[in-house]
């Protein structure tokens, strides 16, 4: 596209306010712009921004990224070979990462690539959790800032839930229970529960609660509670726990997803250290304590998966939130060696049943 080139393109999408709830306007420019570049490109029913190349009867690489940010205007800047702004880690660079990526590996490799700038990442995932049923990839990376030289292979689950807790009004010398502190006790009983079960073990092993409201009264109380979950964790056991605890006060689920982890034999994880070894040196790998859309598309599709981009994740949400513009380019690199690692070692249907597979899924979208 010209005058749209990688830094550009970068540029455009950080300067273009996609606070989570309000992406519209930055999912109709990166469809125009993929449009331009040569993609087949198209908003779909959930408001996701999706870019296809190659054949649909080829195997299909997702590159599944955000749109959204966390509130925060910023102002743009470049400093130093760096662009200032929100969204420039989490997750704009990872995005633009992959689509400059696809543009390159599309002319090198024999897949089928698909971008996708989710929605909602930053809340409830109503993009993801519509990709997840709506399509069938053979491979996944995942766009959330990494550090070039690393390989995000997992993230914690979460389970987050309100309780709302009435009780008769009293005067303050009665010995029954007020609703502050029946709050105050429920959370305690957490606390205590999670600390048992999780004993020493890493962070990533354990669970960890946490306390985000307490507020209340005598008469009326609430609490709002958020745990990061290992592997394996019984979230519905923990759940029924939580509703036998709070008895006759209503407990609300507001989300539950579980901990994902790939192992580094992965495919997807094989073919970024492969890209990373050819482009930015020798690879590392990390798990993360937070959640992101592979938390969500993970465990339903159940194929190779692993998450990469280019940023610093400990300026995720910061006031100084940027990008290494160096940095960036050798990402688009690294991903674009792996996007042809992938195209070479898949091996998936044959090629009829792939191409009616492909064209459902593009209608679907």
């Amino acid at each position: 596209m010209r005058g749209l080139d990688e830094t550009a393109l970068l540029r455009r999408m950080v300067e273009t306010a996609s606070v989570t709830g309000h992406e519209d306007r930055l999912a109709r420019q990166l469809v125009d712009d993929m449009a331009a570049l040569g993609f087949r490109a198209h908003r779909d029913a959930a408001g996701n921004a999706v870019g296809v190349l190659g054949g649909q009867d080829r195997p299909l690489i997702l590159l599944l990224g955000h749109l959204d940010t966390v509130p925060g205007d910023l102002p743009v800047h470049e400093r130093d070979g760096k662009l200032y702004g929100r969204g420039t880690v989490d997750a704009k660079g990872p995005l633009a990462t992959m689509v400059w990526a696809a543009l390159r590996a599309s002319k090198l490799c024999d897949a089928r690539i698909m971008v996708v700038g989710a929605v909602g990442e930053e809340g409830s995932s109503p993009g993801a959790h519509h990709l997840r049923s709506a399509i069938r990839p053979d491979a996944v990376v995942i766009g959330e800032p990494s550090g070039v030289s690393t390989v995000v292979l997992g993230y914690k689950g979460i389970v987050r839930c309100a309780v709302d807790i009435s009780r008769p009004g009293s005067h303050t010398s009665s010995p029954g229970p007020r609703a502050v502190e029946v709050a105050a006790e429920y959370w305690e009983r957490v606390r205590r529960r999670l600390a048992v079960d999780g004993g020493a073990q890493p962070a990533f092993d354990r669970a960890i609660p946490a306390l985000l409201a307490l507020h209340g009264d005598q008469r009326r109380a609430g609490l709002q509670i958020s745990c990061r979950v290992p592997v394996g964790f019984d979230r519905d056991g923990f759940l029924d726990w939580l509703r036998e605890l709070a008895g006759p006060d209503r407990l609300t689920v507001v989300e539950s997803l579980p901990a994902v982890r790939s192992q580094r034999t992965d495919p997807v994880v094989s073919a970024l250290r492969a890209g990373i070894r050819k482009h930015a040196g020798a690879p590392t790998a990390k798990v993360k304590l937070g959640t992101s859309d592979m938390n969500v598309v993970g465990p339903e599709w159940n194929v190779p998966i692993a998450a990469y981009g280019p940023g610093d994740s400990r300026l995720d949400h910061t006031d100084e939130e940027h990008l290494d513009l160096a940095e960036y380019l050798t990402a688009i690199d690294v991903l674009t060696t792996a996007v042809q690692e992938l195209a070479a070692g898949l091996t998936v249907r044959g090629p009829a049943q792939r191409a009616a597979a492909g064209a459902e899924q593009e209608k679907a979208l």
